[in-house]
């Protein structure tokens, strides 16, 4: 297809999660990305440096046109000037005014890492890791004013493995955009696919995570607060205070042990010599952690300095 008849996007996303979809857009035969809209560069490390977005970066080096206003409503008249067929939004970092909603000729579309409508909101990805559910996937959504209420183009879902973290899950959800947001525009903007309302009573909303979200309460379940461990990994990180000192558990997994007689938040070695915790309901098998002001280690490293000052099962 020549320049002149390829449809015109404009492309608004910030993370690394928007990187697959951004990279399929400017590989495809039926789209020219007039545009790239990101948020402003942001002090980052000890040194406070200003750094771009990796949506940034990845459209300088592509040679495209880049946009960085504080608000995107500051950007209309430019976005009119440009007369994009559709806008795609991938993990922005702003809410869209439905003045720019409305003015490509096909509107907006939201790549959204989550079924919805379950999860809406921030920390989507996390959400089903938590709660313990079978699957994960992405939406592709047509923007309305509300928040992930617009109606679904497409939806694609990805089993979670036992293993899954927030960071793994991440990585597939991005690449599982980029797969299909190209049938997906082609569909919608040929006539080929029916935007299908949500059913607003299934919508729970998921709000930003803090670094405190990362405290866990030894007094849950086993199971739970592995899944915890899983969900807020790589941020905010999970922390709880064990026999009195901080420490961060990085991997852990579910122990057969119901029952040490232990106290929750007891650090101890098992029959087998694991190390492991109490919790409120069963015991955690601790693989890899990380003792406040020291490096991380694993199970095995730590019991080389700590064992002797560890306790037994009492059942």
């Amino acid at each position: 297809m020549s320049q002149e008849n390829k449809y015109k996007i404009i492309f608004a996303g910030t993370s690394e999660f928007g990187l697959p979809c951004l990279k399929s857009l400017i590989e495809s035969d039926l789209f020219e990305v007039v545009a790239v809209i990101t948020q402003p560069d942001k002090k980052k490390g000890r040194k406070q440096e200003l750094t771009p977005s990796p949506v940034k970066q990845e459209a300088q080096e592509k040679g495209l046109k880049v946009w960085q206003p504080q608000r995107i409503e500051d950007e209309a008249d430019s976005i009119q000037e440009l007369s994009p067929d559709i806008m795609v939004v991938v993990s922005y970092g702003q809410i869209i005014p439905e003045e720019i909603l409305n003015i490509p000729e096909y509107g907006c579309v939201n790549v959204h890492g989550s079924l919805l409508p379950r999860y809406r909101g921030a920390a989507v990805i996390p959400a089903p890791i938590l709660n313990g559910d079978e699957k994960s996937g992405v939406t592709i959504i047509k923007m309305d004013s509300g928040l992930d209420t617009g109606d679904i183009l497409e939806q694609k879902e990805l089993g979670l493995e036992p293993e899954e973290t927030a960071g793994s899950l991440h990585d597939k959800l991005a690449a599982l955009g980029g797969e299909i947001i190209i049938p997906a525009l082609q569909g919608y903007i040929q006539g080929n696919i029916t935007p299908q309302p949500q059913d607003d009573s299934r919508a729970s909303y998921k709000k930003m995570l803090k670094k405190q979200d990362g405290h866990l309460d030894w007094k849950g379940t086993a199971k739970e607060i592995e899944r915890a461990i899983r969900a807020l990994n790589p941020w905010p990180g999970t922390f709880g205070y064990a026999d009195g000192k901080l420490i961060k558990i990085l991997e852990a997994e579910p122990n057969i042990l119901n029952n040490s007689g232990h106290l929750p938040g007891t650090l101890f070695v098992d029959n087998n010599g694991h190390l492991s915790l109490q919790c409120g309901q069963g015991v955690l098998r601790i693989k890899k952690l990380q003792p406040e002001g020291k490096k991380t280690l694993t199970a095995e490293e730590f019991l080389q300095g700590y064992q002797k000052h560890l306790p037994q099962p009492l059942e």
